[in-house]
């Protein structure tokens, strides 16, 4: 087992990594009945997708000796409905003020586009991803 979820009360969950003892709270978004006042169920998977990208580009960095430490990765999710559902996630992801060469972007890129998380969503989700290169 990786966690323990339980809910709390008013759309509120409680999720405990049992390793770590690490919490996430999550809340219903306004427009479907919460307060919207921590992470949605969805904020997460679409969290989770930037996360995942992040680290197995990290992954890849590591191996070839490339520095991505401050990268940053911005999140917009967008739901659909009929039925209820993430249509589309949005991820800018910011790189490092470095001056990668043509070979590193292409192995950063590589493994941007090639994360777990992405490979789970389902095929209609449509996943944007884009690198900016600061210069």
């Amino acid at each position: 087992m990786i966690s323990k979820v339980i809910y709390k009360g008013n759309l509120r969950t409680e999720a405990t990594h049992l390793k770590s003892g690490n919490i996430i709270y999550t809340d219903a978004p306004v427009d479907n009945h919460g307060k919207g006042e921590a992470f949605s169920p969805t904020d997460l998977a679409s969290t989770s997708l930037a996360s995942c990208i992040l680290t197995i580009m990290g992954i890849a960095a590591s191996r070839h000796e490339i520095n991505i430490e401050g990268t940053q990765a911005d999140v917009e999710k967008i739901m659909t409905s009929n039925p209820r559902r993430i249509g589309q996630i949005n991820i800018t992801i910011t790189m490092p003020d470095h001056d990668y060469a043509s070979k590193e972007k292409k192995i950063l890129e590589a493994a941007a586009h090639n994360c777990p998380v992405a490979l789970s969503l389902h095929d209609e989700t449509e996943e944007n991803i884009i690198i900016n290169w600061s210069k």
